[in-house]
């Protein structure tokens, strides 16, 4: 296996729309870990989480929080690996801040961002597989 994959929620409340990541992710027994922390509540907790994350074995981040979501962004700062941010639907503009929280990233900070919810949850398991499997011939089978 090419590696495991870093799963990081916002919030507990986070934890069924970005399950669906997880389910995606054992679809294909990619070994994940999944991690509620803050970007704003706990930013030194995820700071940390996120710089030991390759010497945990993790090749990739999938961060996932709604309303100001700047958790995608916090990872893709502290990490050379590749960060998908899903951006929830859980305030009343009804994840179009979370969506523009995750996308307007600044130049030299990518987040490959994904769409606002499930499917973008979903998503982000597919795409942390096909990266994955650009390294591991068993994976892209």
């Amino acid at each position: 296996m090419a590696g495991k994959v870093l799963v990081l929620l916002g919030s507990k409340s986070d934890g069924e729309v970005m399950g669906e990541a997880a389910r995606v992710l054992s679809e294909f027994g990619i070994p994940y870990s999944m991690t509620v922390t803050s970007a704003h509540r706990s930013p030194d907790r995820t700071r940390k989480i996120v710089r030991r994350a390759e010497e945990d074995g993790c090749s990739i981040i999938i961060a996932g929080a709604g309303s100001a979501a700047h958790l995608a962004g916090c990872a893709a700062a502290d990490t050379l690996l590749p960060v998908i941010g899903v951006p929830l639907a859980n305030s009343p503009l009804g994840g179009f801040d979370s969506l523009l929280s995750t996308v307007q990233m600044p130049a030299g900070i990518p987040v490959a961002t994904m769409a606002v919810g499930s499917a973008g949850a979903r998503n982000a398991g597919y795409l942390a597989a096909q990266i994955l499997g650009l390294s591991d011939p068993a994976l892209r089978e």
